[in-house]
This record gives structure tokens, C-alpha cells and sequence, in this order.
């Protein structure tokens, strides 16, 4: 498989997704990276903004066995896992899998559940796997996690701790909808109250688990010339280097910075990265993994101004 079939993928996958999802282009962009570069994706936004919605349709354009999970502060980690139940016919224990175990989790409301329940999640983020009373139970290459949380409402929630944080490729902020796209909403959508099934508004599956594994071992031969990693770790030493961040990005950030940059170029049709893809994808990447120092909060400055400055100062190469 090579690039122009990369983008064949994606272009199938967004017009799917653009005949139940109206506008959200930035984030479908966004999901579409994380998906071929292996990452997760936190969605951050106020309610009614399709977050649920947009998670759905994206794993029914794959035919990806899809799973929710609806944080609450009760929830504790073996309801996402699963537990080995005694069988008392059998004498034996039997493993009831969890939720965890499907190819896209949709966790719902991620901040409404305590850090402990959170880190149910450390594992298979990272490795893909889970280990339940000792044993590892892996979840397949593909899986992905989609987490959402809303910023307004503070409280009853539990802010995700750094390490969660960093297991997210992209934090992606929804905005409401432009006046042209919300009449289309309710044009679209004005006719029920629930959430609409994506089948029936006739989202397909565009693309099969295999072919997203072809797609995804041809990014890794995305060129990436010594002039763009250069300009990834600049961007990245930059926010350790700034006065208004207390903690900046670690070197872990920039090889992710550059997989999705990898990820990118080729859903654009090209077969090698140039700084745009990296320009596009520095807020989304590194907008959860700087922590604003005393000084910053003080002032009211936020975290997407203070990276903003940094990513139009720093040279990009030509």
C-alpha cells in the first residue's frame, strides 16, 4: 500500500462520517492521525457538541467492535477490566471480560472517576493489553481509545493526572458549531431527541481492521529529513526553555510529534513530512503535557496562547 491509497482511506472514511456529522472537520482530521499513527484521543468540549456522536460514526466507518464506558465516581476498575468468577459447576474460575475489551473505547466523562479507576486504563493505553489477577490478555493492534471529558462543569470531577494525560496523542478542544453549521443540525437532527444511530443515517464501513494495518505499516515509511526532527525537538525543548510554563514537554511528546507528522503527511497524499504537518499538529500534541508555572496562572494566560508564541517563534525550516 502506498500513500495515495493512505488518502484513499481517509477520503472514504471522512465523507462516511460527513453524512451523519455536520462540520467538526479539524477534529475528524485529528481522529484520523491518531488512528494511523496508534494513538488515543481526549476530546474536550461542553455538552451537544457530538463528542459521543463523532466516536461512533468514526468506529462504524471502520466496522471496529466498539465499547462505551460511562465514567461515574462509583465505577471501580475491575467494572472496565473485567474479574475471574468463581464457577461453581465447574469448580474453576472463569474470566468475565470487561468493556476494555473491544477494538474503540469510547470512555465517557473520563474526569467523572477517581484517579484510580482512571489508571485502569495506563495499561492497555500503552501496551495494549491488560493484566487481570496476573495474567496478560492482550486487546489487539488496533485498538484505540476515545475519552471525553467536559470543561465546564467542575464539579464531582477528578482532573487526569499527568501520566493519564500523556497517554493521549492529541487533545482536541470542541468549539460550538458556526451559525451555517448548526442550522444544518437541526435541519439534520431536529427530528428526534436521543442520540441518532449511524447506520441509519447510512454512515458505512469504509475501510476493514486489515486494510487500516496496511495503511499504518506504510506511514513508517514516511520520509522524515534531519531539517524537520530538528524542528520537532526545537518546538518541544522550547516549551521547557519558556518562563511561562512550569513543565514543559518530554522527549517522549516529540517522537510522538513526529509519528502523527508521519501520519499526517500521508493522509495529505505525501510521501514525506514537511513543517506545516508538524505546524498543524504541535497545539493538539502538546496542549495536555505543559503545565502553566504560578506566575502564567496568575495572569490569566492559557496554555494555547503561551504554545501558540512559541510554535510562530521558533523557525520552521525552508
Amino acid at each position: 500500500m502506498n500513500v495515495r491509497d493512505v488518502k484513499g482511506i481517509a477520503d472514504r472514511m471522512r465523507a462516511e462520517i460527513a453524512k451523519a456529522v455536520v462540520g467538526q472537520t479539524e477534529t475528524v482530521e485529528l481522529m484520523l492521525t491518531a488512528l494511523m499513527a496508534g494513538g488515543h484521543v481526549l476530546l474536550e468540549g461542553p455538552p451537544g457538541t457530538a463528542k459521543t456522536f463523532l466516536a461512533q460514526c468514526f468506529a462504524r466507518t471502520l466496522g471496529l467492535q466498539f465499547g462505551r464506558i460511562q465514567f461515574t465516581p462509583d465505577l471501580m476498575p475491575g467494572d472496565i477490566l473485567g474479574a475471574n468468577l468463581f464457577n461453581f459447576q465447574t469448580s474453576t474460575f472463569t474470566l468475565t471480560r470487561g468493556p476494555i475489551f473491544c477494538e474503540l473505547l469510547l470512555a465517557d466523562e473520563i474526569n467523572r472517576t477517581p484517579p484510580k479507576t482512571q489508571a485502569a486504563l495506563l495499561e492497555a493505553m500503552q501496551e495494549r493489553r491488560v493484566t487481570i489477577d496476573g495474567r496478560l490478555y492482550p486487546l489487539g493492534d488496533r485498538f484505540m481509545v476515545v475519552a471525553t471529558e467536559n470543561p465546564i462543569e467542575q464539579q464531582g470531577t477528578y482532573p487526569l493526572p499527568e501520566a493519564q494525560l500523556d497517554r493521549f496523542l492529541f487533545k482536541v478542544t470542541l468549539k460550538y458549531p458556526s451559525l451555517e453549521e448548526e442550522r444544518a443540525i437541526v435541519a439534520t437532527h431536529g427530528l428526534r431527541t436521543g442520540t441518532p444511530d449511524p447506520a441509519a443515517l447510512g454512515v458505512g464501513v469504509a475501510a476493514s481492521s486489515a486494510e487500516v494495518g496496511e495503511a499504518v505499516a506504510a506511514i513508517a515509511g514516511i520520509r522524515l529529513i534531519d531539517e524537520v526532527v530538528n524542528y520537532i525537538v526545537a518546538l518541544v525543548r522550547a516549551t521547557r526553555e519558556s518562563s511561562d510554563l512550569e513543565t514543559g514537554a518530554s522527549p517522549r511528546s516529540a517522537a510522538m510529534l513526529a509519528t502523527a507528522a508521519r501520519a499526517r503527511a500521508a493522509l495529505q497524499g505525501h510521501d514525506y513530512v514537511i513543517p506545516d504537518d508538524v505546524k498543524a499538529l504541535a497545539l493538539p500534541a502538546l496542549r495536555h503535557r505543559v503545565i502553566l508555572s504560578p506566575a502564567a496562572e496568575i495572569e490569566g494566560r492559557q496554555a494555547d496562547q503561551i504554545l501558540q508564541d512559541l510554535i510562530d517563534r521558533v523557525e520552521a525550516p525552508r
